[in-house]
């Protein structure tokens, strides 16, 4: 028997959720956490600021502050974006899908999809900002916008795995097949990961080498400028991947929730 002190309003439980992924792959009914209270956080709204305005600054070091190279010129200055942009895809968002995915399969927990599915997303939007600014630089050093370098062919075919991962997952109503399909395409994907960061060093190439075995071919303040750009695209990416996880948690309850309604 529920009782309702005065002055309060009675609110139904959300006491159903509805999965596949049964043991026969059937519909099963278990305990559903009601829906949380719209509204942001003040930390995220704190972290959304200062990863714009990291951006901002680092869009400052990199036109102005930092010196024009001897031998490119100006269009060397694609560079502080080009690479912090390579590095978030190739680093955090595709090892994140990787690292989920594994999890998912040990533990059958929906919402490690959800992070895998968000952060390739961001992959392949970080993905693309490479594979666009990459030839503008090109063109004016190398002759042309696209070669068939190996470091740039690898990085193609990065972006086409992971689109497909993406198209994999619009096409399945959400739920637990759609989680294990989705794993096992993230962590067989980012076997190519690796192959792209160790191209220029496996195979002959034109793509330059920013680091040897003495540090990095760079001048002290454009390196300084890099570092900032590095820290400030991956804090942009740690907040997106925050914001569209919440954004996925949210519509993942509202569907329980309309599924629940329905089979009352």
């Amino acid at each position: 028997m529920t009782t309702v002190s005065p002055g309060s309003t009675a609110q139904p439980d959300a006491t159903a959720a509805v999965a596949d992924g049964g043991a026969g792959g059937g519909v099963t009914t278990a305990a559903a956490a009601p829906l949380p209270e719209p509204g942001r956080t003040l930390w995220l709204d704190i972290l959304g600021v200062v990863a714009i305005l990291s951006v901002l600054v680092a869009l400052y070091g990199a036109i102005i502050w930092a010196p024009t190279e001897a031998v490119m010129g100006h269009v060397q200055r694609i560079f502080y974006f080009h690479m912090p942009s390579a590095w978030v895809a190739l680093g955090p968002a595709f090892t994140i899908v990787f690292i989920c995915s594994i999890v998912y399969l040990v533990k059958k927990d929906l919402r490690y999809d959800r992070i895998a599915g968000a952060s390739a997303e961001l992959g392949v939007l970080f993905t693309t900002i490479t594979l666009l600014t990459g030839p503008l630089w090109a063109k004016p050093i190398w002759g042309a916008y696209w070669t068939w370098d190996p470091r740039l062919t690898t990085t193609l075919v990065l972006w086409f795995i992971y689109v497909a991962y993406l198209m994999l997952r619009s096409s399945i109503t959400e739920g637990h097949s759609r989680a294990r399909l989705s794993a096992v395409f993230g962590i067989v994907g980012w076997i190519d990961v690796p192959i792209v960061f160790m191209s220029i060093r496996w195979w002959r190439t034109i793509h330059p080498t920013l680091v040897t075995g003495e540090g990095m071919n760079l001048d002290s303040s454009m390196e300084a400028v890099l570092m900032l750009s590095l820290a400030a695209i991956t804090l942009l990416y740690v907040y997106l991947l925050i914001v569209r996880v919440r954004q996925l948690d949210m519509g993942s309850r509202l569907d329980r929730l309309r599924q629940l309604s329905h089979l009352r």
